[in-house]
This record gives structure tokens, C-alpha cells and sequence, in this order.
């Protein structure tokens, strides 16, 4: 069964892939949001090209195929599209066997704890803890990610003071039964991070996520091997080479790939294989109601290594205008504090057709 046809269905925010065989089996992907219009183009010029005609089983393959024919372009955007074709592709196959995707990867249907993750920075403690509370009496979540410092923030805080306000604030509002994460978002450098990890430390918070600029390596493992806290990172990391040596070298206590940011959801099991060889956990990055929650769901679902939790955006439409009416059913439900992964075959979504028929299309097709 070979790739016949690859589509595209795009706005500015999203991209939805549908993959076609020549025998007419379908499966649908997506990439990572934002500029998704941008990674469309590059399916059609420097993905399609490659794969159209290659076996649709072959997942795993097909991605290492593009990453040697375009190896000039080694970046995040190709990584991208290369998630969008792999992911429709693990979409097709699980429809043809009629299993959910969490099964052709040794997992089962089911639950999965979540935690609410906040993404906004220009809201009080006052305002969290309000409506952190407001989560767990709706929807039962029992662990909160709230962000410190500020994004690439050279030491500077969203304002002064605010992180040292907003961890006690929002420790002494729960009780330890009660998960609480931070994410600073490459705010930190090492002695700053360290700094500020102890007073997480004293707050009882257990998740320190991205202290320092992420690029920098050997910044974030001072502070891993400076503090009892759980360092997280890795959300951005597309290459490789990269894991491999955040692996190795012990950069952090748990690793955070995003399926669409690395390249789909195979390149992302090579990942997790790594990481369960050196005993280190995943807790991916899904920061948005996308299909890469539903991706997130079900890789958690199969993994050995999977962490306590998958990350759950509290954000609507408020903040993520372009996520409404993404799908005609709903994937995120979140009942007692838990998504499920369902039995339904392949990823388990129907993009709503109203949205695909305000999108923009274009279609490449196997020729020979």
C-alpha cells in the first residue's frame, strides 16, 4: 500500500494532513500550531516529493527518508511537516486494523491523570489560585503548571516580585495532596534558577520546567544537579543529536518532547525508548487543545516511561481563539481530573467539516 496522496487543510494556526493510499485507506495528522500555513508549504515542496509512493506501513522510515534528502535543512520546520504526513499515517493505520493508535504501540484505551497547565503570565495570584480552584471542583484536576519569570526573560520577572507573590500564594491554597508545577520558560540563568529552585523546593512545588535558556545544556544540568526538585525541559528540542545528548548527559530529570515539535509521533518513540533505557521519564509537552493532546493521550498510554501526567491547557478562546471548532467531536473531555484514550480506531477525532471548509487546500499526488 503506497502514499498516492498527501492534503493540506490550513489557516494561519492549524494544518490538518490527510494522507490517501492508492488502495483509498485515509488517516489524518496535523503539525505543531502557529505559522502552520508556513509548514504546509514546506510538505508540498519538501516532504511530498520525497514520500509519495513510499509503503504507508513504513512509518518510521519515511521520516528518516526526508531528514537525508533535505539533511541542508535540519530545522524546526521541516521537523514539523514530517509530523504532519507521520501522524496521518499512524491515523490510516489504525483505522485499517481497527485499533486506536495506542494499541499498534504496545498500549491500551483508557484513562490518563491530567494537569490543568496554565499559560498565562499577566494574571495575578489572586486570579490563578481562583481559578485553579474553580478547575478542581468542575473537573477534578488534582495537579496545577502555573508559569514564573518571564519568557526568555534574562533574569527579569513578568513583574517585580510576582513569582516570589505567586508560589506561596498558590502553595498555602492547597493541600499536599495537590500537585503543583512551575514552568519559567528559559527565564533563568544557573545561579538565578538555583536560587529560585529552592524557594520552589520550600513551597513543596515538584516540576521546575525550562530554568534556563534551553539551548544551553550545560545551564540547565547545574541546576538539575543543584537541586532536589525535578528539572524538566526538552518541548523544543527537534534534532536528534540533541536528545541524545540531553540523554546521556543527564540534563534533566524528566524530558518533554512535543510530538508535533520533533517530527511526529515515531521520531518521538525513538525518544522515549532512549529515555527508558537511561530511567529517565516523559512528560510530554501538549500546551494546546490540538490534535497534539490526542497524540500526547495515546503515546502516555503505551510508554513504560510515562510520566505522572499529561499536560492539559486551561486555555479558551480567550487565549487560543483559533482551537474552537476544531473537531466535531470531543477528544479532551476531562472527567474527574482524567482524559481518556477511547477504543475508537486510529486517533479517535472527526475535524468538524465546517472548519475544513473555511481552510485553505492544496493536494499533492503520486504521478508515477
Amino acid at each position: 500500500m503506497k502514499i498516492h496522496t498527501i492534503e493540506t487543510f490550513t489557516n494561519e494556526f492549524i494544518c490538518f494532513v490527510r494522507v490517501t493510499s492508492d488502495e483509498g485507506s485515509q488517516g489524518w495528522g496535523q503539525v505543531a500550531p502557529y505559522f502552520a500555513d508556513i509548514t504546509a508549504q514546506i510538505i508540498h515542496r519538501q516532504v511530498a516529493p520525497h514520500v509519495l509512493g513510499l509503503d504507508c506501513f513504513d512509518i518510521d522510515a519515511i521520516g528518516k527518508t526526508v531528514c537525508h534528502r533535505e539533511h541542508k535543512f535540519p530545522g524546526s520546520y521541516l521537523r514539523r511537516a514530517i509530523g504532519g504526513v507521520d501522524t496521518a499515517l499512524w491515523d490510516m493505520r489504525g483505522k485499517l486494523e481497527s485499533k486506536p493508535v495506542c494499541a499498534l504501540i504496545g498500549g491500551t484505551p483508557g484513562p490518563i491523570r491530567a494537569y490543568a497547565s496554565s499559560m498565562k503570565r499577566d494574571i495575578t495570584a489572586e486570579q490563578e489560585v481562583e481559578r485553579f480552584k474553580s478547575l478542581r471542583d468542575t473537573k477534578g484536576f488534582d495537579a496545577f503548571k502555573f508559569r514564573i519569570g518571564s519568557e526568555v526573560g534574562e533574569n527579569q520577572d513578568e513583574w517585580p516580585g510576582r513569582t516570589e507573590e505567586i508560589v506561596p500564594a498558590i502553595r498555602q491554597s492547597f493541600d499536599e495532596s495537590v500537585a503543583l508545577l512551575v514552568d519559567a520558560n528559559s527565564c533563568y540563568s544557573p545561579s538565578r534558577a538555583i536560587e529560585i529552585g529552592h524557594m520552589l523546593e520550600d513551597n513543596g512545588i515538584s516540576h521546575y520546567e525550562e530554568p534556563c535558556p534551553y539551548w544551553h545544556f550545560e545551564q540547565t544540568k547545574q541546576v538539575t544537579e543543584a537541586l532536589d526538585i525535578d528539572v524538566t525541559g526538552g518541548e523544543q528540542d527537534c534534532m536528534m543529536a540533541n536528545w541524545k545528548q540531553m540523554i546521556d548527559e543527564k540534563v534533566v530529570d524528566i524530558l518533554q518532547p512535543d510530538i508535533c515539535y520533533l517530527g511526529g509521533l515515531s521520531r518521538t518513540l525513538r525518544v522515549a525508548k532512549m529515555a527508558e533505557n537511561a530511567g529517565i521519564p516523559v512528560t510530554p509537552h501538549s500546551a494546546n487543545l490540538s490534535m497534539v493532546t490526542v497524540f500526547t493521550m495515546h503515546l502516555l498510554r503505551a510508554i513504560p516511561n510515562a510520566g505522572k501526567y499529561l499536560e492539559y491547557s486551561i486555555e479558551g478562546e480567550d487565549y487560543y481563539p483559533w482551537q474552537e471548532g476544531l473537531f466535531a467531536n470531543d477528544p479532551h473531555e476531562i472527567i474527574d481530573g482524567k482524559a481518556t484514550v477511547t477504543d475508537a480506531p486510529g486517533w479517535g477525532i472527526e475535524i468538524s467539516p465546517e472548519w475544513l471548509s473555511k481552510s485553505s487546500y492544496r493536494i499533492s499526488t503520486n504521478t508515477e
